[in-house]
């Protein structure tokens, strides 16, 4: 009888209730705030009370660039941002999600990292730098376009100069064509803007760059670019704190980043969309495909910055690792995926303009 009364009983976890606070890099009206959150929801909800992440936006305890060195240093226990923002550490953080693209999309990025030795060669990367960091990866984020403009860009001429906001190797890639470039977080961009600071910009997504007014300061929106074509969120933690937790939770902080990859990449396809149309029929934006002359002048500026970069032997090693994984997995893609444009075209026509 005793035998099958514990057979009747679920085994129940015993691990302590713990409580993280967690900032993020993002505005209370970004939604990449939302995204942030969709993960912490899901922790919450399956930790059962065991474990919760308590979520802080942008600037509540540092700023979106200190959040890294706060995670660190155990000032906060965790932060989501993208690795970008703290590659003034090493150029290599921004292999993590904003590096040069060899054919693969940010899917294909983060199969990368989970399949192809990515996360791997990043944790290699935490340690060499002293980091006391644990990371994940979530949230392949679709193409970020060129960026908002005064006029419309016809060819890689008319971005000679120009005063233009963008970070990680972006930032050294624009240099590299001529670009007078200013590294800034989304929240900042608009008041450089207006103090002439900046010229024109680029932060990621229509939703966010609806969310603090691009369309009043720009109304023309190029789309398209090789600058950041596959980046992703960095979700880290203070690797002490992250040590002492059990298996379980750590388990679930894990998996609750691959659930919010694919909750973040569904709900930034219905909203990115709705907006685009909306900054377009609404707000008066004329929307541009970024002209091929700019897309060829920024892969040919890829190939003369990368032999620079892989003067570091990690950037190079890293580097490598990428540019096998993407060669394997998008000659598969390309070589099978159905024409999407020639059916658009199909059912919508003259609509895309290209």
């Amino acid at each position: 009888a005793a035998s099958v009364a514990t057979i009747g009983f679920p085994m129940v976890s015993r691990a302590q209730t713990t409580i993280l606070k967690m900032q993020g890099a993002w505005g209370a009206k970004d939604i990449f705030n939302d995204f942030a959150t969709d993960y912490v929801k899901r922790v919450n909800e399956m930790a059962g009370g065991r474990l919760k992440i308590q979520y802080l936006i942008a600037g509540a305890v540092v700023k979106p660039f200190q959040v890294m060195d706060a995670v660190n240093k155990g000032v906060l226990d965790a932060g989501h941002q993208v690795s970008v923002y703290w590659y003034g550490k090493s150029k290599v953080a921004s292999l993590f999600g904003t590096g040069p693209v060899f054919g693969q999309n940010a899917n294909q990025g983060l199969a990368w990292i989970y399949y192809g030795g990515g996360l791997e060669l990043y944790q290699e990367l935490l340690k060499e730098l002293g980091l006391n960091i644990v990371g994940y990866f979530a949230m392949p984020m679709p193409t970020q376009p060129l960026g908002w403009f005064k006029k419309e860009i016809t060819g890689p001429e008319d971005l000679t100069g120009l005063k233009y906001r963008t970070v990680g190797l972006a930032a050294d890639l624009f240099q590299k064509m001529g670009v007078k470039v200013t590294q800034l977080p989304g929240g900042e961009i608009v008041p450089a803007l207006e103090r002439g600071v900046i010229e024109a910009f680029e932060y990621n997504n229509p939703t966010s760059d609806r969310s603090f007014g691009a369309q009043d300061v720009s109304k023309v929106y190029m789309l398209g670019s090789y600058h950041q074509a596959a980046e992703f969120f960095e979700i880290i933690f203070n690797k002490t704190k992250f040590d002492a937790l059990s298996d379980e939770q750590k388990a679930i902080l894990r998996y609750s980043a691959e659930a919010a990859s694919s909750a973040n990449y569904w709900r930034g396809q219905d909203q990115y969309s709705k907006d685009l149309f909306w900054l377009r029929d609404e707000a008066g934006v004329k929307l541009y495909r970024t002209p091929k002359s700019v897309m060829e002048a920024q892969l040919k500026a890829w190939d003369e910055i990368l032999p620079e970069l892989e003067q570091d032997p990690f950037f190079a090693k890293v580097v490598k690792s990428q540019k096998e994984f993407a060669h394997r997995v998008a000659y598969y893609d390309l070589l099978d995926s159905a024409d999407y444009k020639l059916a658009f075209d199909h059912y919508f026509p003259g609509e895309l303009g290209f």
